[in-house]
């Protein structure tokens, strides 16, 4: 490809986006900069402080389970609050939580901060995907969540370069550089993102006002869909547990890989080095694989994406050299790049636009379980029966999920642009109205 058909081909993929995706953009950029706690966590507590990895285990479970529960009280919030309220709150809380954390001493004192950590970084996904749902055309989302997925790999990658030589010369500082970049996303969300939410629409002239019309603009104008709503809806409810299975098995590369690698006689650094591929790939593919995915078939790219994952992972039980670990990364990888702003737009497609924050809410809670099954499911696969029935396990949840996928978008409902009244920050922007998701048949019967 030439240098004039490259610049072509990324003027076209970042074109026609709102000028508030990307200061969305930047603030996601920007946190995941930061992303320093979640990566050292284990190493801070164990060869800084000298803790055992039993409570190092035990610190980081914490940090998962208030990732648990903050997705869903994330959700409520981003519907009755707002899409800023609920992210300025996140980063906020999360900026003094974090530098909190790093002048902890006692065990207890670390453990129950790092509980809160895992609760406010958590709380402002739901916001985020929301408000991207909100100013983002139908037929432009995936575009939208594969350039977002970019920016926090790249994010990522960065801050575990830069925040592995902080940590050589001091973890407390490390602590306080992600408070510090914390704060700048939560000014930036301040400064530059509107408020997205959409408001209850007016009724038509000449309609019956029934109880209640009138209401809903400037307050929770989705208090009629709750989280039973979520849970009553099939299809969706179904995409989240297919969510957990595609979890599971990515959550291996940082999990159950490490373990492997090292009882086959492979260093950290080996194993650095492999895991960097990921992030690497992910840079380097998204925006062009996303160009050639964007408009295909979804259930088609879903199935294949979670038989790559599932199979890419099982390969792991016939790598012997260090080039063919990074071989089976590089398959894995692949899946990822396809199926995460793929099935981003068809939780958004299946959400209704007033219950966006709490089905985005259920949607995280997926990953934020996964995050907690995942480790005691390779530890347990590994120590009784050996690293290969792991590898094994993941090709079986991959064909599962595979399955459910080609099953569960049979007959998937067409997306219907309808405009939403009350919503400022796309028309601000000169991208056209917003457009609403179809509502699932859950919620039309709610």
């Amino acid at each position: 490809m030439s240098v004039a058909a490259a610049v072509r081909a990324v003027r076209e993929s970042v074109s026609g986006l709102p000028r508030a995706f990307w200061w969305l953009w930047a603030s996601t950029l920007v946190n995941r900069l930061g992303a320093f706690v979640a990566t050292f966590m284990t190493m801070y507590l164990t060869l800084d402080r000298g803790y055992s990895a039993s409570f190092a285990g035990l610190v980081v479970a914490l940090h998962g389970l208030g990732g648990v529960v903050s997705s869903l009280v994330a959700g409520v919030m981003t519907d009755r609050l707002g899409r800023r309220p609920t992210m300025l709150a996140a980063n906020v809380s999360t900026a003094f939580s974090v530098a909190l954390l790093g002048f902890m001493e006692r065990p207890a004192a670390i453990a129950a901060v790092a509980g809160l950590v895992g609760m406010t970084s958590n709380a402002s996904r739901p916001a985020v995907s929301a408000m991207m749902a909100d100013i983002v055309r139908p037929e432009d989302r995936v575009r939208a969540f594969a350039l977002n997925y970019w920016a926090i790999n790249l994010g990522f990658a960065v801050s575990a370069t830069a925040a592995g030589l902080i940590a050589e010369y001091s973890y407390l500082a490390g602590f306080l550089g992600e408070a510090a970049l914390t704060l700048v996303c939560a000014v930036l969300v301040y400064a530059r993102l509107p408020e997205s939410r959409p408001t209850a629409a007016a009724p038509a002239a000449g309609a019956a006002a029934g109880p209640g019309a009138g209401r809903g603009a400037g307050k929770d104008a989705g208090a009629g869909i709750g989280l039973g709503t979520v849970l009553r809806d099939g299809r969706f409810m179904g995409v989240v547990g297919l969510s957990f299975l595609i979890s599971l098995i990515f959550t291996q590369g940082s999990v159950g890989l490490p373990v492997a690698m090292g009882a086959a006689g492979f260093s950290p650094a080996d194993y650095g080095l492999v895991i960097a591929g990921n992030g690497l790939l992910i840079v380097l593919l998204q925006i062009p694989v996303t160009r050639l995915i964007e408009h295909r078939d979804p259930q088609r790219l879903l199935v294949v994406s979670a038989l790559l994952a599932g199979y890419g992972f099982a390969l792991t039980a016939f790598a012997g050299p260090l080039w063919a670990y990074a071989l089976t990364v590089c398959v894995w990888t692949l899946a990822e790049i396809v199926n995460s702003p793929t099935q981003m737009g068809l939780v958004v497609r299946l959400s209704p636009v007033h219950g966006r924050g709490r089905y985005q809410g259920m949607y995280n809670l997926s990953w934020s379980v996964a995050a907690l099954v995942a480790p005691l499911m390779a530890g347990h696969l590994i120590d009784r029966y050996g690293a290969n029935w792991l590898w094994a396990a993941t090709g079986v949840l991959g064909t599962v999920a595979a399955a459910g996928y080609w099953l569960l978008m049979r007959r998937l409902p067409a997306e219907v642009p309808a405009p939403v009244a009350g919503t400022e920050a796309t028309a601000a922007d000169g991208a056209g109205p917003p457009v609403p998701a179809p509502v699932p048949a859950a919620v039309a019967e709610a």
